[in-house]
């Protein structure tokens, strides 16, 4: 896996609906830019290998650091692909969909349920949305939210952005109804 950078953002709401949040809402997210691991292979039938090869690297890498730059114990999680041009959405979605990625996050994070995610093909600077879910309880709807990511010069065409992202809490000033108040 060659890594060419890491992105840490770090976001605290203090003010939302021009009322104070107690305590700040805070959401963490980290990146890597990556090398794709099957640039200039053509067509890769079987992305087994390379999945193998970087996938629990990725986890690995990526599930502490963002756990630790939330500073508090996520409540909230999901995880991005963004493949650069030359690549397939498959190699992203290889890369963190697969149990070797996924479980060093729910292990960081104390979660049980799946990861929502993104995966997508794009150019370098492009926008993406990270959608969160509770990490115990995928309908608990005060912590359905999406952290907003744009790194400037990634990917590359032949890279892929790799990203975690984690809230300390549900939404600020959250105030739908419980899910199971409409079943």
């Amino acid at each position: 896996m060659n890594v060419r950078k890491l992105v840490t953002i770090v976001e605290e709401v203090l003010i939302e609906g021009g009322r104070t949040v107690q305590p700040a809402a805070r959401v963490a997210m980290v990146a890597v830019v990556i090398d794709n691991p099957w640039t200039g292979q053509g067509f890769v039938e079987d992305l087994g290998p390379g999945v193998d090869a970087t996938a629990s690297d990725l986890g690995e890498l990526l599930a502490p650091r963002v756990v630790a730059a939330l500073g508090a114990t996520p409540e909230a999680y999901g995880k991005a692909a963004i493949v650069g041009l030359n690549g397939e959405i498959e190699h992203g979605s290889g890369l963190i969909h697969t149990l070797k990625f996924g479980d060093h996050y729910r292990k960081a994070a104390r979660a049980t349920t799946l990861l929502p995610a993104v995966e997508k093909r794009a150019p370098a600077g492009i926008v993406f949305d990270i959608p969160l879910k509770h990490i115990t309880d995928a309908t608990i709807r005060s912590h359905h939210q999406s952290f907003e990511v744009r790194i400037p010069d990634a990917p590359h065409a032949d890279e892929i952005v790799i990203a975690l992202a984690a809230a300390a809490q549900g939404r600020p000033q959250q105030r739908l109804a419980a899910f199971s108040t409409e079943q």
